[in-house]
């Protein structure tokens, strides 16, 4: 059935693609109708527990994402607190609100926020600064204002006095870069000395899904470039090395196009199918062309060679793409969307790519003008350097066998040790390098603040007014200071501290005087106080209208989930060894929680992906080779290769993100590639010389050299990626490199050493 579509695209090549074409040109206009998405909330399914909490949650206290805007003078014994520079933040503030996506009545800033002041048994709640500053004397008497209040000092103004933020929050996460663009264009009309740093999760990850995107439209064509470049040295013959490429190309474009088409968002998991299928997409081209470099000068005609090359290749072609295509769908199998299409369209396109591959470069050859294959495939009599080089591998291989065996058991022995090193953590601002001014601004702010990163505690009773019992209001301090022993919790506040700062006015700030009042009808004239004073909705930030949940805020330091994981664990310690009273039950809400939910999923599903795709590519192997021990030698080079990489992510301390998470499925697939390769041209050439040295000696000319020549393409090929700002592209290109160098070396050193020992049982299964 293949050999005659084979055959039906040697002898109408013009229709073949004409056909490729067309299905290429309407897939490629469903670009146009892109929708990108870069919220790593939609990790998680919509209807998802810790989601739909969270969005209960951010309706019921109206909390908002927000963008973090934040001013620092360091080279000012006052800081920020100048006249000149609280004026600058005034304007600044006062243009925000006005565009377009900001929530102007709850941004946060010196201007909007309401201080709480008192004297005489009377409470005045207005904004901590009505009015323009006239000199530094009324700067600081603002600070001092800021610190005094345990609510804003830490969180609006630094503890030194040389920072204060601006949190701007934002109707949609989408248009967070959008935003933090205008609010540059801002800054630039009114800042004097002070510097601005702009940061938070929102702007973090919309930021990145644009740049993510001029990357692809870098780092993708920049990657086909090198990988053109290289093939031209191995074949020498532009016109023939075209092929691949388009072949890559149409992968793409029919993936992206069905994908597009069907509805789907281009996500950050989906933007990478491109960077994830061009190496799978040449890798059977690679083949051929190497064998076709080897038989066509034998023939001298296009037909005949390609029947010859794909009585060899057919076969090793479509299981090796079956086994990729199954390592990706695998993905389908876990708990998260973008990972799951991510998958299911890697799939796709491999073996499109497979069937693309087969069809479209005989079909393109044979429309070859002869002259462009004069003279391909001649051999030179000088022997170059990887011809040296394969040969001694492949000597030394099987000469050597005890020894390449023993060090390959050693080298599985070290990595599964670094595999226990490795640390499960991401964060969307370690996603750019250390000095994009994103992670700057997250450093500098982070060392003046509280902490820009928010997660929610929220503590529910049976009924209406449960928070207003004294009992319940001294739980919530007593919480508070445990969370504050947390090393990564820079700063909490609630109700509590509202209440305390209240009694602390109206008692004329005495010593002593801000604690819990010790009945709920007291607590409840403080509130009712506050209401009539001030904006109840800033209260209701903190506690419900029916004192029935209350709302602590965290403020992290940093996001990564690491972290939140054990913020988690040791409130739910603190809670365990302190039962709450009156039956209060505790939530957890805020975009660092909804992170470590998705991460969580992501590592049990890649788990669970992975195991069941290696079984099914075992049971593969064994139908391939009709042989459970040829099976089980075909996936040594996998579990080596898996096993190094992630034994050297744990020892070079490298988090298992989700680029490294997604990149067992490609590990998987260029593995078994070479393994599937060489030993079913191992089976062929020994059937038909029934010698093993003369079977080694020719194994290690054209399909040793075709493995040799994709590992060093693909290795080399993606090494542009390095160059990017952006993290996931950095780790792609490294450990594609490094997938590449170390499933090539122990295919070809480590699987012909096992089938020399082995010889007298392998063998006789053929």
């Amino acid at each position: 059935m293949l050999h005659n579509i084979v055959r039906a695209a040697l002898n109408h090549p013009r229709k073949m693609l004409a056909l490729y074409a067309i299905i290429s040109i309407i897939l490629l206009a469903q670009f146009p109708k892109f929708q990108i998405d870069t919220d790593p909330e939609n990790m998680l399914f919509a209807e998802e527990p810790a989601r739909v909490t969270h969005h209960e949650m951010k309706k019921e206290f109206a909390l908002h994402d927000s963008i973090v805007v934040g001013v620092v003078d360091d080279s000012n014994a006052n800081g920020v607190f100048t006249a000149k520079t609280l004026n600058n933040i005034a304007a600044i503030s006062a243009e925000i609100m006005k565009i377009e996506g900001v929530i102007a009545r709850d941004l946060i800033s010196p201007t909007t926020t309401d201080d709480i002041q008192g004297g005489g048994g009377t409470l005045v709640i207005e904004p901590l600064m009505r009015k323009d500053i006239k000199d530094d004397r009324s700067a600081l008497a603002i600070r001092d204002a800021a610190q005094s209040n345990p609510i804003l000092k830490d969180m609006l103004v630094s503890a030194d006095g040389k920072a204060l933020t601006i949190a701007v929050p934002i109707e949609k996460k989408d248009e967070s870069y959008r935003i933090a663009s205008e609010i540059e264009e801002i800054i630039a009309k009114h800042r004097g000395n002070e510097e601005y740093h702009i940061t938070g999760l929102p702007v973090a990850e919309d930021t990145f899904g644009v740049e993510m995107f001029k990357q692809m439209a870098i780092s993708a064509p920049l990657a086909g470039l090198i990988i053109f470049l290289l093939m031209f040295y191995f074949f020498r013959r532009f016109s023939l090395i075209t092929a691949p490429m388009i072949v890559a190309m149409m992968s793409i474009i029919w993936t992206m196009g069905l994908l597009i088409g069907m509805g789907y968002t281009v996500h950050i998991m989906s933007s990478m199918i491109p960077i994830f299928l061009m190496p799978i997409a040449v890798v059977d081209s690679i083949h051929i062309l190497s064998e076709f470099y080897d038989e066509y000068q034998k023939t001298g005609e296009r037909g005949k060679t390609f029947q010859v090359v794909m009585d060899k290749l057919m076969t090793p072609m479509l299981y090796t793409s079956i086994t990729s295509a199954v390592g990706f769908a695998s993905l389908a199998l876990t708990p998260i969307p973008p990972v799951k299409v991510f998958g299911s369209f890697v799939a796709f396109g491999i073996m499109s790519a497979w069937f693309v591959t087969i069809t479209f470069i005989p079909a393109f050859v044979m429309l070859l003008p002869e002259r462009f294959l004069k003279g391909f495939g001649q051999h030179e009599e000088k022997r170059d350097k990887l011809t040296v080089v394969k040969e001694a591998l492949g000597h030394f291989s099987t000469k050597r066998s005890k020894w390449v065996i023993m060090i390959t058991v050693f080298v599985l022995a070290v990595s599964a040790y670094g595999i226990t090193l490795t640390v499960v953590n991401d964060n969307p601002v370690y996603w750019f390098n250390k000095g994009h001014k994103i992670r700057v601004a997250d450093r500098v702010l982070n060392s003046h603040f509280g902490g820009t990163y928010m997660a929610y505690l929220v503590l529910e009773g049976k009924e209406g007014g449960t928070m207003k019992s004294p009992d319940v209001m001294a739980y919530i301090e007593k919480l508070q200071k445990r969370i504050l022993e947390i090393d990564v919790v820079g700063k909490t506040t609630s109700i509590v501290d509202v209440i305390k700062k209240i009694g602390f006015e109206l008692r004329d700030k005495q010593k002593g005087s801000d604690v819990i009042p010790g009945s709920s009808e007291a607590i409840a004239q403080y509130l009712f106080l506050y209401e009539m004073s001030g904006d109840p909705e800033d209260l209701y930030h903190l506690i419900d209208p029916d004192y029935k949940k209350a709302n602590i805020w965290l403020h992290l330091k940093r996001g990564d989930n690491i972290d939140m994981q054990g913020v988690i664990k040791e409130v739910d310690r603190f809670l365990a060894e302190n039962p709450p009273p009156a039956e209060i039950k505790t939530e957890w809400a805020g975009l660092t929680y909804i992170n470590v939910v998705w991460q969580n999923k992501m590592v049990e599903g890649m788990l669970s992906a992975l195991m069941g795709s290696f079984v099914i590519v075992l049971i593969m192997m064994t139908i391939l080779f009709r042989s459970l021990l040829w099976g089980l030698i075909a996936m040594v080079p996998l579990t080596v290769t898996i096993t190094f990489i992630y034994g050297l992510v744990g020892f070079t301390g490298k988090s298992y993100d989700m680029p490294i998470a997604i990149l067992s499925a490609l590990t998987l697939g260029l593995s078994i590639d070479f393994a599937i390769h060489l030993i079913q041209r191992t089976r062929q050439i020994f059937a038909e010389k029934q010698d093993w040295k003369v079977t080694i000696d020719l194994l290690y000319e054209e399909p040793v050299r075709a493995i040799i020549r994709n590992a060093i393409v693909i290795a080399i090929g993606f090494t542009p990626l390095l160059l990017s700002p952006l993290a996931p592209y950095q780790t792609v290109g490294f450990f594609m490199a490094a997938i590449m160098a170390i499933s090539g070396l122990a295919t070809l050193a480590v699987l012909p050493a096992l089938m020399t020992l082995f010889k007298s049982r392998s063998l006789s299964d053929l």
